[in-house]
């Protein structure tokens, strides 16, 4: 009977060595619009396949399913916080948003969405004189979209908001309806590509602390803590930094943004969770402009 017992924990010992009665696959899926696709969300998709890939040790194995829909951002998250038809998003944090969905404390895009330049007309450059003051810029029309923290940010700062779909954007401004549109160092130009009398202001820029992260159902703890250890072992090893330089999207925004020599304007971002602050701390997990 002892024999029989002892080759029973052998075998089973052996089946789970070689996978047998592993956890399934993780499954994690995400929006990805075939309509209307965003180069710029490849970052996340590659950073997350890092991160799941570093976790694989401890995890095992996944799989990354994109979802084909078109999805505004607040609605992205209701379908998360409900655990409907995806698992994970990525977001520009806030404190309400920390409240409805379980972030993964770890600033994916090294704050970068907190340092924005403008897209203008190219005809109206002198509006944006590198000498102007915070006061007379806030009293320029600029646009941002609906739901986006950004827009609560700008709002709080006193700025002059026009707000409108994220899609009909780029149209507002061509068409006047305001005269400047900020966005973060690394989306300009793939935004502007094919507008001709859309161009970069060459000046100018405003900055507050903004991690972006990744977001999952706070109820799949499994997700949150694979890609917590994923993410950590990423920054421990220098593979995220090596991937953050290195990256098509992010790896020439500096130069690009011409970052030394615009006129920074520093403004406070009210929507920050205690936790989020904590994480400027640690000086590895954010951009340096020099």
């Amino acid at each position: 009977m002892v024999l029989n017992n002892i080759r029973l924990l052998c075998f089973t010992v052996i089946l789970l060595s070689n996978g047998t009665f592993a956890h399934k696959a993780d499954l994690v899926r995400y929006v990805a619009s075939k309509k209307h696709p965003d180069l710029k969300q490849s970052y996340f998709v590659d950073l997350l396949t890092l991160a799941l890939e570093a976790s694989k040790s401890r995890y095992g194995d996944y799989k990354l399913q994109p979802i084909d829909i078109e999805m505004a951002q607040a609605r992205t998250s209701r379908m998360l916080q409900r655990n409907e038809l995806i698992d994970l998003t990525w977001r520009m944090t806030s404190q309400l948003l920390e409240q409805k969905l379980q972030a993964i404390y770890f600033p994916i895009l090294k704050g970068v969405m907190g340092y924005r330049i403008f897209i203008i007309h190219k005809n109206q450059q002198h509006l944006f004189s590198k000498n102007i003051s915070l006061i007379d810029l806030k009293k320029i029309a600029l646009g941002q979209g609906y739901n986006w923290p950004d827009t609560d940010i700008l709002l709080a700062n006193n700025f002059e908001v026009i707000e409108g779909n994220g899609d009909s954007l780029i149209k507002m401004l061509k068409k006047e309806r305001f005269i400047y549109f900020p966005r973060a160092l690394h989306e300009p130009w793939l935004e502007i590509a094919d507008e001709k009398e859309l161009t970069v202001e060459g000046h100018l820029m405003l900055q507050y602390p903004a991690p972006t992260f990744f977001f999952v159902n706070k109820k799949n703890t499994r997700l949150h803590q694979r890609l917590t250890f994923g993410l950590a072992q990423l920054l421990e090893s220098g593979k995220f930094e090596h991937f953050f330089i290195n990256h098509r999207i992010t790896s020439d925004i500096l130069t690009k943004a011409n970052v030394k020599n615009r006129t920074a304007f520093t403004l406070h971002n009210p929507l920050l969770s205690e936790r989020a602050k904590e994480l400027m701390k640690d000086k590895r997990l954010w951009i340096k402009l020099k």
